[in-house]
């Protein structure tokens, strides 16, 4: 992704500071009142999911993870993100095999992303009504724990090029 795009984006930056700490603080007292923690680690990896804005795949958490440069061990990540995603605060995109922040902040939600497969830039979207599907997986006997909806295409920055070349 990216690598064929030979114009120019307008990628949505990630939180910046002071809005940076609020987030975090506030995800903190959230998480408090439910029972959970927010330990150092899981507070670094989303606290660098904030800040990129954009998707990141796991193994650029682990290299970015140290405030002084150095990386992280994998299995303090993983853990992370585990945590971060059963608490609705981070989705993973199967697809890029890459991590997000939620722009929703409900735990319970589904998720639907709109992935640009040019320019990577991904949009988390109001999820489509998935009670058709909840009704035909209930009456083949699954049980649905989680939906993540991914759309691939083109934003519209990458398709203006396309219909000028």
């Amino acid at each position: 992704m990216g690598s064929d795009c030979a114009h120019d984006h307008h990628l949505q930056g990630g939180l910046a500071e002071p809005e940076l700490a609020r987030a975090l603080d506030h995800t903190q007292t959230e998480l408090a009142a439910r029972g959970e923690r927010l330990t150092a680690p899981r507070r670094r990896v989303l606290e660098l999911l904030l800040a990129t804005g954009q998707p990141i795949k796991a193994y650029d958490l682990i290299a970015d993870f140290g405030n002084d440069g150095r990386a992280a061990k994998p299995p303090t990540v993983y853990r992370a993100l585990e945590f971060l995603e059963r608490t609705g605060l981070v989705h993973r995109i199967a697809s890029i095999s890459a991590y997000v922040a939620c722009s929703h902040g409900d735990a319970d939600h589904v998720a639907a992303f709109l992935i640009c497969d040019c320019c990577g830039e991904t949009r988390e979207l109001a999820p489509p009504d998935v009670a058709p599907l909840l009704g035909s997986a209930a009456g083949e006997g699954y049980r649905i724990g989680r939906i993540t909806v991914e759309a691939h295409g083109l934003c519209p920055d990458c398709q203006e090029p396309a219909t000028n070349a």
